[in-house]
């Protein structure tokens, strides 16, 4: 005989909480012996190549007010252009760079720093190159599904009008939002989930 399901209910939605903090930035959260340091939170070291740079991202809800909460992950080419990954066909990424990070915001200042490099171009599926880019991926409290973005360099304005990627989007007003701004060695960029200013997500 079946068995009448109509006392299974969905249970509501929820928010990721304080538990992706816990749980992938343990010592960030002051719960140490569970990692020597958070991982993603180094990725590059005294023999990485290509040039030093440092991120400095912030989230912003619809309202511009930025969130202390938010996580942010990045993943990355090494200065070459080649991923560190087992799906890199393309020749040896550099060894000495991870390619991909993990930040939190900082609870005073709101921003979630990388220290990494620049990234070198990557060829779009036909071939065509990218620019150079970085990809991030956000989640934060009201986020239930993590969030795909872009960051671009303003410093590239030859390649970024190359890019296969900002030519297909339909809304070209909103290009400006995937490009982070050069403040000397730092680029800064804001993530904005709503509003006017809106940054343009992908499908994850």
């Amino acid at each position: 005989m079946a068995q009448s399901l109509d006392r299974l209910k969905e249970s509501p939605s929820q928010t990721a909480g304080p538990y992706v903090h816990i749980g992938l930035t343990p010592n960030f959260c002051g719960i140490d012996g569970v990692y020597q340091s958070d991982l993603g939170s180094t990725m590059v070291n005294s023999e990485t190549r290509g040039e030093r740079i440092e991120l400095r991202i912030r989230v912003l809800d619809g309202t511009g007010t930025p969130l202390k909460d938010a996580l942010i992950e990045i993943w990355q080419a090494d200065a070459s252009g080649l991923y560190n990954s087992p799906a890199e066909m393309r020749g040896p990424a550099d060894p000495n760079f991870l390619g991909w990070g993990r930040q939190p915001s900082d609870m005073e200042t709101d921003v979630c720093r990388f220290q990494t490099i620049k990234p070198g171009r990557v060829p779009f599926r036909d071939g065509r190159l990218m620019a150079p880019h970085i990809t991030l991926w956000i989640v934060a409290r009201g986020i239930n599904i993590g969030l795909n973005t872009r960051l671009y360099f303003s410093d590239e304005e030859k390649a970024n009008a190359e890019d296969p990627i900002l030519a297909r989007i339909e809304h070209r007003v909103r290009v400006p939002t995937l490009i982070a701004e050069r403040q000397g060695d730092t680029y800064v960029f804001d993530v904005h989930l709503q509003g006017e200013k809106e940054t343009v997500f992908f499908d994850s």
